[in-house]
């Protein structure tokens, strides 16, 4: 009887720890931005994020296109830009990291008043691959500061 018990509880306890990575709609997660310093002269930062799917139908094939969806909270700035080109390695049960250049919404709000100051900025991404399947929505864990001029 007490085997019994230890053994049905240890099915349960492996049932419940096993997660699929590898989904139909892509998954994303936050990995850095760098540099997270910056005004209008310096380097764009690059956005760093995790990305799994199930398919690998993401990046240029030729007759479709993914894409990766941008929004600065700050200012409600948003944009789209084409996923890299990864058809080289996009294969099944895909998981990569890729950079993102994030010029398209590094906007900041103007203060009456406040010529030079400096925002922290946050931002919104989520992907869709070629089937249209939309990622989950991520907000960038580390803020980037945007010296307004």
């Amino acid at each position: 009887m007490r085997y019994s018990l230890v053994f049905t509880i240890a099915i349960f306890l492996l049932m419940a720890c096993k997660k699929d990575n590898f989904t139909t709609a892509p998954q994303i997660s936050f990995k850095s931005i760098s540099p997270n310093v910056v005004d209008n002269t310096s380097a764009t930062p690059i956005l760093t994020i995790h990305v799994t799917d199930a398919e690998g139908d993401l990046g240029l094939n030729g007759k479709d296109t993914a894409f990766i969806y941008m929004k600065n909270l700050k200012t409600n700035t948003f944009d789209s830009l084409l996923f890299p080109d990864l058809q080289a390695v996009a294969k099944s049960n895909f998981k990569a990291d890729v950079d993102i250049d994030i010029s398209k919404v590094l906007r900041c709000k103007s203060l009456p008043g406040f010529p030079l100051h400096t925002d922290t900025l946050y931002f919104q991404v989520y992907i869709k691959d070629f089937a249209k399947n939309k990622s989950n929505v991520i907000v960038t864990d580390d803020p980037v500061y945007y010296i307004c001029r």
